[in-house]
């Protein structure tokens, strides 16, 4: 996200680089005339490399294009107490990591950096802390010369390894080949790692429980052939239906429309949907905020609004919260069923796969249906067979009926009064 200046001057000193992880209300730069000290602004505790990074003269404007007038590189910073540290200036440690390192007692020196032109970042040292091994400095310094194998366990006290102990003669083999013509590096952050970091913990935090189904899809694509026809409609899409459908029947199964947080489950009078879209900066959930109020061509406004904000790189942080349930589509990929990882706190979301041709006896006879697939994941912790299978059968029985349920001669318009609350016919 850019941000513009609300000021004029100089940009003195840089406290950050891309790919640090820095704490809500941290200074991230200091901004002034030329030659001020701002050495009272930096972050308490910090404790930066050399980052050889540039002064630049910015105007603040309205339209927030920087002019750089003036550029020279900053001081380096000093070497923290008690870390050894090199003295080559393209050495680069991002704060949290260093402040971890100090804290550990871990040496910097011989970590190779994961971060952007090899920044040690502090995964690199965790992994450092969670991999050292007790080794007396003598047996550290003659591995290291030449390049000898250290055993997870030496015959010192304590299990430290000695001199004796080193494997003479057995090279260390690298734990991963070095980036090259074969091979790239790439950087794991910004929000591809918060995304990383909110599925992993959504797959520890719940229970995941997966049904799949499919629904009769003929009268969902003669809708869509209608809608085509159209030439004011033509731009709602099958996923459109498929949200506005969502919010219609969600309504009267709140179980699903709920959030799970502090051991407490809240269900929702609104149906804030969101829905997956995927960037090249990851996949992004916006949110619809009060989708039962509207009708499906509003729906289809603001979703097309939203995913083009995505796509852009200029959707707000607030059209990404406050969601209650979400729905995921693959159909186009040409997925038929898939796992959906449920968007915590959120305890239900609905995966959309493509529509196949499946056999199906009409009349005592085989004849092939389209069906699209469906994917319900909910949190077992909260949300029971029963309510899951039900919503998911009502859905399932509204899709195989959804030209009727739709009216386009009435220009889309349907309140939740004229819309009656599926319930699933068994």
């Amino acid at each position: 996200m850019e941000v513009d200046s609300p000021v004029s001057g100089t940009v003195l000193e840089i406290f950050f680089q891309t790919g640090d992880e820095v704490h809500a209300l941290t200074n991230i730069a200091a901004v002034g005339e030329l030659g001020e000290n701002a050495s009272n602004l930096r972050p308490e505790n910090m404790r930066p490399g050399n980052s050889g990074l540039l002064v630049k003269r910015i105007t603040a404007t309205d339209n927030g294009i920087e002019v750089p007038v003036e550029s020279r590189a900053v001081n380096s910073w000093s070497m923290v107490e008690g870390v050894s540290r090199q003295s080559d200036l393209n050495f680069s440690i991002s704060p949290r990591a260093e402040a971890l390192a100090t804290k550990s007692g871990i040496d910097t020196s011989g970590i190779q950096g994961t971060g952007p032109n090899g920044r040690v970042m502090e995964k690199d040292v965790q992994f450092a802390f969670l991999n050292r091994q007790p080794v007396t400095p003598l047996a550290r310094t003659v591995a290291a010369e030449q390049n000898l194998i250290v055993p997870a366990y030496g015959s010192g006290i304590g299990g430290r390894v000695t001199l004796d102990g080193l494997e003479s003669g057995i090279a260390l083999p690298e734990a991963m080949p070095p980036a090259g013509k074969h091979r790239r590096a790439i950087p794991f952050q910004g929000i591809r790692k918060i995304i990383a970091e909110r599925m992993l913990n959504s797959v520890r935090s719940t229970t995941r429980f997966t049904l799949n189904a499919s629904a009769d899809a003929r009268s969902l694509l003669s809708l869509c052939q209608r809608l085509e026809e159209n030439s004011e409609l033509q731009q709602i899409t099958i996923n459109d239906l498929i949200l506005f459908l969502v919010s219609r029947v969600l309504i009267g199964y709140p179980q699903l429309n709920a959030l799970f947080t502090n051991n407490s489950i809240s269900w929702s009078k609104q149906v804030n949907l969101g829905f997956a879209v995927d960037t090249e900066r990851g996949l992004l959930v916006p949110v619809i905020k009060n989708a039962e109020d509207l009708s499906l061509e509003e729906m289809s406004q603001e979703a097309r609004r939203l995913s083009f904000a995505c796509l852009e790189g200029e959707v707000s942080p607030d059209d990404l919260i406050g969601g209650t349930f979400t729905v995921t589509n693959l159909g186009a990929l040409g997925i038929e069923s898939f796992t959906p990882i449920l968007n915590v706190p959120q305890v239900g979301i609905l995966g959309i796969g493509n529509i196949n041709l499946k056999p199906v006896e009409v009349n005592g006879k085989i004849e092939f249906v389209s069906h699209i697939g469906l994917s319900l994941t909910v949190n077992r912790q909260t949300v029971e067979d029963s309510p899951a299978t039900r919503f998911l059968c009502a859905f399932s029985q509204q899709i195989s009926k959804i030209d009727s349920v739709v009216d386009i001669t009435e220009n889309l318009s349907m309140s939740n009064k004229e819309f009656k609350i599926p319930q699933c016919k068994e």
